[in-house]
């Protein structure tokens, strides 16, 4: 039987997860010598390296030795802690990677909860030791201070310590050593981290913990081996956590991670993290067994709940279906239901209007990332302002609370503990922070984070740095102040003209540029006054037979206010929808006729 370690890498965003099983896959021989390798090569997925950030799970391995190292990398964000939190039920150990300079942060608190309330053994990693702000010294007190605060048990607080250049390939136990490459770090895994407690002799068993759709095969579940041995075509059933059978089937392929790649194998054994297709209804949390086995279903991690959800609905605007091929509403149901099946972090539910449905999940990132993605598999949405879920706890209103953690100049502060404070923040810790920054330390409801992301980029001149973790529910907070400016209105469809924008500049921010197709209702800049106000974009210069005394100007637009979806997302009010295509981004009202709106904003009051 082959020497297992399974590992899970797991910190804040941006400590540099990704770059150092990049280093540890260069020097456990995984790559040629000669092979040209892509930049953080394991966000494989095209949003992950366009942001920079992960967002699925990913396996791999490597050998070290006599070892097969299985490690996970996992994402950083909180919105993804869905996929952090079945990951760490595959593992027996975890690497914490923590910057040199920032310390431990909001999602660091996260993880590292989850990993020591399941009993894993950590593996400290104090990354980026080069930095020119650097403080190691402090930072381990700081992962300390955090361990005891999380009541890690004595085995727990008696962790390793490496620190190490990820993106220079080095780790050591000892700054003082020559720094060379990563063998410190392999051999802290193999001698720190257990293996696999399993019973190769016992039924085979596995816990499903990520679904993926491949064109060739299929349906690919990924888990643990718990127990057994698995060979292909073996006849199985799959369990849902109460013990019912979900389906019988065979499986066709056993593929097991090897580097960056999937490898067909003809025997899993127990303790192995290993990919199977051939079951057609199985999914996440489910337990698989032999066909004939009295196995229980094996005990899956309960997920967090959602906080936030949206409305995705059918682009039904006058320019519906001329760059997207998927419309409808069955099209966006399927492909909604698909994405609830790997992800069980987000919840689906039909609206009472058929061609609309309500999709819960963790955040704005989150959600984000699912539109983005259908876009570019070609559907077309209409999606609803983000709302908070409430919960009714002792017959009261409770709302979701966020800790935030802002890193930011002192010149700054002021401004963002006003925000803070407008939007019913409470601050409950000020320190100073790494290069001369100043942190701050809040909790803050919800919906009071709706769209601040812009606007505290704007208010620290881009310099700020906010991080956000969910942290429970508490009674409602009272009323938070929305925008304060109305929108301009398109009143005519048709293609909007440089002298009629030019005219319309003086009544606030443009969002569109000339020769952009408009329709009616269309939402094509923001009013500089508090009202909505319809305006003409299609109305050109008026021309006569009489020459002007002067020589006419050329008109000179201000460059319009161009968002990306989040901010549009963020941006709208309850009465607004963002129209979604493969090309555009719209904003318009949900009403697009005046009269309706007018109606239905008399129906409200």
């Amino acid at each position: 039987m082959e020497a297992f370690r399974n590992l899970a890498i797991i910190a804040h965003v941006d400590h540099g997860k990704t770059t150092l099983v990049d280093a540890l896959l260069k020097q456990a021989g995984t790559f040629r010598t000669n092979q040209a390798v892509a930049e953080r090569a394991m966000d494989s997925n095209d949003l992950e390296k366009e942001r920079g950030i992960t967002i699925l799970a990913k396996c791999t391995s490597v050998s070290w030795g006599d070892f097969r190292l299985n490690i996970v990398d996992t994402p950083g964000h909180a919105d993804f802690g869905g996929e952090v939190e079945r990951i760490l039920s595959m593992v027996d150990g975890v690497v914490i990677l923590v910057d040199a300079a920032e310390g431990p942060m909001p999602q660091t608190k996260f993880v590292t909860a989850k990993a020591l309330k399941l009993g894993l053994k950590p593996i400290v990693v104090v990354n980026k030791v080069d930095r020119p702000d650097a403080r190691p010294n402090e930072v381990l007190d700081e992962v300390f201070d955090l361990f005891l605060s999380l009541e890690a048990t004595e085995e727990q607080l008696d962790f390793p310590i490496i620190y190490a250049s990820g993106r220079n390939g080095w780790a050591t136990k000892d700054l003082d050593q020559k720094k060379q490459d990563l063998k410190d770090l392999f051999d802290t895994i193999v001698s720190h981290i257990p293996s696999p407690v399993a019973d190769a002799t016992a039924p085979f068993s596995m816990l499903v913990t990520t679904l993926e759709y491949d064109p060739y095969l299929g349906r690919v579940l990924t888990g643990r081996v718990h127990s057994g041995v698995l060979k292909p075509n073996i006849a199985v059933k799959a369990m849902t956590h109460d013990g019912q059978t979900r389906e019988m089937g065979r499986i066709t392929k056993i593929l097991a991670f090897r580097g960056l790649e999937r490898v067909a194998i003809e025997k899993a054994e127990a303790g192995d993290i290993i990919a199977v297709a051939g079951l057609e209804k199985t999914t996440v949390s489910d337990t698989v067994v032999e066909n004939q086995s009295t196995l229980a279903p094996l005990p899956a991690q309960p997920i967090d709940p959602p906080t936030l959800a949206m409305t995705f609905s059918v682009n039904d605007s006058p320019l519906a279906g001329r760059e997207g091929t998927k419309v409808t509403s069955r099209m966006i149901k399927d492909r909604l239901e698909r994405e609830a099946e790997g992800n069980i972090s987000i919840i689906i539910r039909e609206t009472p209007d058929k061609d609309a449905f309500e999709v819960a999940g963790r955040g704005e990132l989150q959600l984000g990332v699912l539109i983005e993605t259908m876009r570019r598999e070609g559907y077309e949405l209409s999606i609803s302002r983000p709302r908070v879920l409430f919960q009714d706890i002792n017959s009261e209103r409770h709302e979701p609370i966020e800790e935030v953690m802002v890193d930011v100049d002192e010149d700054f502060s002021g401004i963002v503990v006003e925000k803070m404070s407008m939007r019913k923040g409470e601050m409950t810790d000020m320190r100073p922070s790494a290069g001369g920054k100043q942190r701050l330390t809040f909790k803050i409801p919800s919906r009071g984070l709706l769209g601040y992301q812009s606007e505290f980029l704007t208010d620290t001149r881009g310099t700020g740095i906010m991080s956000r973790l969910f942290h429970g529910y508490a009674p409602f907070k009272g009323t938070i102040e929305g925008r304060r400016n109305g929108s301009l209105i398109s009143n005519s469809d048709g293609v909007a003209v440089a002298y009629a924008l030019w005219n319309l500049e003086e009544r606030g921010t443009l969002f569109i540029h000339p020769s952009t197709q408009v329709y009616q209702g269309m939402i094509i800049g923001e009013n500089a006054r508090g009202s909505d106000l319809e305006v003409n974009p299609l109305k050109g210069k008026q021309l006569t037979n009489i020459r002007a005394a002067g020589k006419d100007e050329a008109v000179r637009l201000t460059p319009p206010r161009i968002m990306t979806l989040e901010q549009a997302i963020t941006y709208i009010e309850d009465d607004e929808l963002v129209e979604i295509t493969p090309k555009s981004i719209r904003l318009r009202k949900k009403y697009l006729d005046p009269h309706e709106r007018k109606r239905a904003e008399r129906m409200q009051s």
